[in-house]
């Protein structure tokens, strides 16, 4: 991350699908719809239909329209007449069949409207506050239409789509052509400009551009695809692009030796602690439903929540979590924040549950069709989520298994998947988290900085969220590690010293 924290950059170039509006699902089930309903009708009920995971990502994402097209038929040795552009979308043309796609597409955003990512509006406010240039960019011809639809048109001084690429005689992504015009009306040099992709050829772009730096976003786990095409920096949310201080859980100082730092900081203040499970109040084991919280944290915990609030939030289950703590005067946060409940009527149900439930109960039942010949893997329901477990599954097994999850994944476009420590999730694709939840809970209850020191302890990569809440206005701290980097700014080795941090911090609020 140190590579965009040292640039003295003047512009951003943000692509829209994907990375500003949530149509890169709503292409891809379009070109699928139109697709596979023109290769049914040429080959009859035994044709292959087009998939979205290797077809529409090598041959379609980020391309210009009549390109993707000309691309995939080649790639099916499928001949067409090139047509023209006045040709009519039942035409099975390459003009004609582009037509349907966007009618496909249009018919779709028309009722459902354009929705935008939160974590980039966060970012165009802040590029904005420091006179950063912004333009949008577009291989599709309804940028513009979409840019309306979303309410942020206005906030971007240039825009170059697929218009642009007709008048201006430009190559489509992979070449850097729309970049390189984007910067050029936006009067910056390439050296002092950002480019923000979510597609392998958009990527590619960037990078023969020359430019001061790539971002890769990826929102559905494709860090490693991003980073082989030349990604200088790979985020899953445009916000942690202002985190640029994260480090190793090595270089941070011990939690228990800054008591009484902490102490200051907090001041008049009060003190609100929120806490992950697994991993931080007991010890991860092999067998998830053994993880009992030990009788000395129960008794700390009891003792904090009746001086201070104290919230746990975690991927269990929320009757699950309550069921291991058993403690009134404590706020509980299941699956990840979807499901909340604590004292004085506090209750908080996600609103996406009826979408999400019938989607869960799909791929479980198929999960457990694919994955039950494999040793050791197990399947742990969730009422906003399905764990799968492969800490004993022999190593040979453990891609089968994500494999099918992710299958999973891309067939249903409410779900995504989620990772943690020898664990893949399918949870809802929708903007939430554990520091949403956290963010949800300090507005309801008003913990405001001005009032309250908000303190998050966790182990886990689902824990960085919470981390990432409080990177200004809160303290995070990392319980031993988790493989990356973090946003934490503390850190406790293991959960012995959880406890030992807890009764340190209770002994001096008493």
């Amino acid at each position: 991350m140190s590579k965009l924290k040292n640039l003295n950059f003047k512009a951003v170039i943000l692509d829209m699908d994907g990375v500003i509006t949530k149509t890169a699902r709503v292409h891809a089930k379009a070109w699928k719809k139109m697709f596979d309903e023109f290769l049914e009708e040429r080959e009859g009920g035994d044709f292959q239909p087009l998939e979205i995971k290797t077809d529409y990502k090598k041959y379609i994402d980020g391309i210009p329209r009549l390109d993707g097209i000309r691309g995939f038929l080649k790639s099916r040795d499928i001949d067409i007449p090139e047509g023209n552009p006045n040709d009519d979308h039942e035409k099975n043309t390459v003009h004609g069949l582009g037509k349907r796609k966007n009618k496909i597409f249009r018919d779709v955003i028309e009722k459902d409207g354009v929705q935008v990512y939160e974590d980039t509006v966060e970012m165009i406010k802040k590029w904005e506050n420091e006179n950063i240039k912004l333009a949008v960019i577009s291989s599709s011809k309804n940028c513009k239409y979409i840019m309306g639809k979303s309410g942020l048109e206005d906030r971007f001084k240039v825009r170059v789509d697929g218009n642009t690429l007709k008048e201006e005689n430009l190559r489509g992504k992979p070449e850097p052509d729309m970049f390189i015009k984007a910067a050029e009306y936006l009067n910056v040099k390439n050296e002092e400009t950002i480019i923000i992709e979510d597609a392998v050829q958009g990527v590619q772009a960037g990078k023969k551009g020359r430019f001061a730096c790539v971002v890769g976003v990826a929102r559905n786990g494709e860090e490693k695809s991003l980073k082989e095409a030349g990604a200088d920096i790979v985020v899953r949310k445009l916000t942690e692009l202002s985190y640029m201080n994260k480090k190793t859980p090595e270089t941070l100082p011990n939690a228990l030796k800054e008591i009484e730092e902490l102490f200051e900081i907090k001041g008049n203040r009060k003190i609100t602690i929120f806490l992950d499970y697994d991993g931080t109040l007991t010890p991860i084991i092999s067998d998830p439903d053994a993880a009992e919280l030990p009788d000395d944290n129960r008794e700390i915990i009891a003792d904090l929540s009746n001086i201070t609030p104290v919230a746990i939030i975690s991927g269990r289950d929320l009757r699950d979590l309550k069921s291991k703590i058993e403690i009134d005067t404590v706020i509980y946060a299941g699956s990840h924040g979807f499901d909340i409940t604590g004292p004085d009527g506090l209750e908080m149900v996600h609103e996406s549950e009826k979408e999400v439930t019938p989607a869960l109960d799909e791929a479980e039942k198929r999960l457990k069709e694919q994955l039950k010949d494999i040793l050791g893997a197990y399947i742990e329901r969730k009422k906003f989520a399905i764990a799968v477990h492969y800490r004993n599954v022999e190593q040979k097994y453990v891609q089968e298994i994500k494999d099918a999850v992710q299958k999973e994944a891309d067939r249903q476009d409410i779900l995504k998947t989620g990772s943690g420590k020898k664990i893949l999730e399918l949870k809802p694709n929708i903007n939430w988290n554990k520091g949403y939840a956290l963010d949800w809970l300090t507005e309801k209850l008003a913990w405001d900085k001005e009032k309250y020191l908000r303190i998050y302890i966790g182990d886990d990569i689902t824990d960085e969220d919470g981390f990432e809440a409080l990177i200004e206005e809160g303290v995070g701290i990392l319980v031993g590690t988790h493989g990356e980097k973090t946003s934490a700014t503390l850190a406790l080795r293991n959960t012995n010293e959880v406890t030992k941090f807890l009764q340190h911090i209770k002994d001096r609020l008493k």
